[in-house]
């Protein structure tokens, strides 16, 4: 199951991709006719993830209520608003407004920790355990946002990441049963100012900007992707490949994260925890290349999708 938040009449909606990438409006497909339990539960993404069992339910049930109509009733589902067509929505990021800083993690690819080790010709040393830093809920945005290029900073860089969503509270979680935790999983660009970053010898201020955190396009349930550890993901900058590697070439599995995060510290619904970039970033190609205004990056994850966003100005 794919799960999206999209915006309607300038409201965000959570929303079930169906058949043909339509989208299900999982909270007027169950007012209008399935009336299977509250609508509260189908609020928002939040909700929903928070409601966990009972709450896939619900859109198992949409689902197959959906799948179990001819031409002609998806077409009245269709004029009743309960059905869109993917042009129709305009998709948001799936958790518009994380309640929590987004927890990524630091050089978690052999490869990156070498380039950059070679791009800053400091020594070479892999970590002993995950490195994780934050970024604030303001830099969040959607699929087919604008990347903000700050005047703040003039070599804003790219980082295709996957983003594990936590699916229930938990603390001392260990490595055996961190599958349990986890709702979903969903794709993040973490763009970073370069220079910020060196100038005050720390992340959290040069990855942190307005908008510097694009998530999307939406959220695939763990049911369907049984081995996160077996993914393709690839970044393009107009068009050109820049990032090309595999999920299997983390040196801290989800599992271990996971395990290392929640050990004294509280994982609860809904948090987002993305898992670090493999090489090919821009400051460490030769030349270095770093984004302008006008450049469109992609980043895709096999089985997820593919987030798109513009450079633009402030």
């Amino acid at each position: 199951m794919r799960f999206v938040t999209f915006a309607q009449r300038g409201q965000p909606r959570l929303g079930l991709i169906g058949s043909n990438d339509q989208v299900i409006d999982l909270a007027e497909i169950n007012r209008r006719y399935l009336r299977a339990g509250s609508g509260d539960t189908l609020r928002s993404m939040q909700d929903f993830i928070e409601a966990g069992a009972k709450a896939l339910g619900l859109a198992k049930k949409a689902a197959q209520y959906v799948a179990e109509k001819d031409p002609e009733g998806l077409k009245a589902l269709s004029r009743a608003g309960a059905l869109l067509k993917p042009g129709q929505a305009k998709l948001l990021s799936p958790i518009p407004r994380p309640r929590k800083n987004i927890i990524l993690l630091g050089v978690n690819y052999k490869e990156h920790v070498e380039e950059g080790a070679r791009a800053r010709s400091v020594e070479l040393k892999y970590p002993e355990a995950p490195v994780f830093f934050t970024k604030p809920a303001t830099s969040v945005i959607g699929p087919m946002g604008k990347v903000i290029h700050h005047k703040a900073t003039e070599k804003l860089d790219y980082e295709i990441e996957l983003a594990v969503i936590i699916g229930k509270k938990g603390r001392d979680i260990p490595k055996e049963k961190a599958y349990d935790y986890v709702f979903g999983y969903t794709i993040c660009l973490d763009m970073t100012a370069r220079d910020l970053q060196r100038r005050h010898n720390q992340w959290f201020k040069g990855k942190s900007l307005d908008t510097f955190c694009p998530l999307g396009p939406c959220i695939v349930h763990k049911s369907a992707l049984p081995n996160p550890q077996e993914l393709r993901l690839v970044c393009r900058v107009n068009g050109e490949v820049m990032q090309d590697d595999n999920t299997r070439n983390m040196i801290f599995d989800i599992p271990t994260t996971i395990e290392s995060l929640s050990s004294g510290m509280t994982l609860e619904p809904g948090e987002i925890i993305s898992t670090g970039t493999p090489s090919g970033v821009g400051f460490a190609r030769v030349p270095p290349f770093f984004l302008k205004p006008g450049d469109k990056v992609e980043g895709e994850i096999e089985g997820i999708g593919v987030l798109q966003v513009e450079i633009g100005v402030p």
